[in-house]
């Protein structure tokens, strides 16, 4: 969707439209889906922070910048709501890792169109292997066609850590793939454009 378009949607939502709301939302859902899926193991997990995302984005309208681009602003929401779910689940972790043994379910790809379009199955389940910090680095370059130093902006931590956890990344893909070249992850991007 054009920019223009969301802004005019950011404006009714901020005057309480929830028509536009719900219009942003089936706009957005798709591509913030895939990232969450990325970035979360399991499904209930990923209804919950998609939730958090959607609450998260309809309390914080007042605080969007409008020269930034929405998709920035939406991703960083995205990330934030992660970053709080994984800290969340570590402190659930700890509390009850005494009192039973923690046991991870299987991965259940319940809607592969959303999560896997445009990405190649290979490509997916290295992915899937590295670490969260790395992964989530990799997701916002390859499927969002974000700068290194924008990167590092959304994720509020230096250019250094973030050009460190993407090679990394990257060479744990290689390990994983064999003779991966970036070109081949940067022919698509969450949008299902060509990347240049």
């Amino acid at each position: 969707m054009q920019s223009e378009y969301m802004y005019q949607l950011l404006i009714k939502m901020k005057d309480g439209d929830q028509q536009a709301f719900q219009t942003m939302y089936d706009a957005t859902y798709r591509d913030v889906y895939r990232t969450v899926s990325f970035l979360v193991d399991h499904q209930q997990d990923r209804e919950d922070v998609m939730n958090e995302i959607y609450m998260q984005m309809w309390t914080s309208l007042a605080n969007y910048d409008t020269n930034r681009p929405f998709h920035f602003w939406l991703h960083g929401l995205v990330i934030r709501q992660v970053q709080r779910f994984r800290v969340k689940s570590w402190r659930r972790f700890r509390i009850f890792e005494r009192i039973r043994i923690f046991s991870r379910e299987e991965h259940h790809w319940d809607e592969p169109t959303v999560i896997l379009e445009g990405t190649n199955q290979e490509i997916s389940q290295a992915i899937q292997k590295l670490t969260d910090k790395q992964r989530t680095v990799i997701i916002l370059r390859f499927f969002h066609d974000y700068s290194l130093e924008e990167i590092a902006t959304l994720l509020g931590i230096p250019l250094g850590t973030v050009k460190s956890r993407y090679h990394a990344g990257l060479q744990s893909l290689r390990k994983n793939i064999g003779n991966l070249l970036p070109e081949r992850m940067e022919k698509t991007n969450a949008y299902g454009t060509q990347n240049p």
